[in-house]
C-alpha cells in the first residue's frame, strides 16, 4: 500500500457516515410478435436509454437473453433509507409499465 492511499485511510473523515441502501426491481416481461434478438432489443431500448442514464439507478437486461418470447430485466436504486427506496422503486416500476410495450407477468422487489 502506497503511503499516500496509508495518509488517506488514516485520517478521519468529518461528519456523519452515511450508509447507503439499495433496492433491486426485477420485472419479467411476455413477449409477443419478435421474430429476432433484434426486435426484441427494440422493445425495450426506452428501459435502458431512459432509466439507465439516471444516476440513481442501474438497469440490466439479467435473464432470458436469448428467448424470444420473455426477458427479465433488473433495476438497482440506490438511495440514503428505504423509504426512499421504496417510493423509487414505485415510480420506476409504473413508469416502466406504461412505457414499454410488454406485459409484466412477474416483479421482486429486495431492499439490501
Amino acid at each position: 500500500m502506497s503511503d499516500a492511499l496509508r495518509r488517506l485511510l488514516d485520517t478521519p473523515t468529518p461528519g456523519p457516515t452515511i450508509t447507503p441502501h439499495v433496492g433491486v426491481l426485477t420485472l419479467h416481461f411476455q413477449l409477443y410478435g419478435c421474430a429476432d434478438l433484434k426486435a426484441k432489443r427494440r422493445v425495450f431500448t426506452p428501459l435502458r436509454a431512459v432509466w439507465g442514464k439516471e444516476p440513481d439507478l442501474a438497469v440490466a437486461e439479467t435473464a432470458d437473453i436469448e428467448a424470444l418470447d420473455c426477458a427479465t430485466w433488473t433495476i438497482a436504486v440506490l438511495g440514503t433509507s428505504s423509504q426512499q427506496i421504496q417510493q423509487r422503486l414505485d415510480l420506476v416500476e409504473k413508469a416502466i409499465a406504461e412505457r414499454i410495450d410488454a406485459p409484466v407477468l412477474d416483479v421482486q422487489r429486495e431492499i439490501l
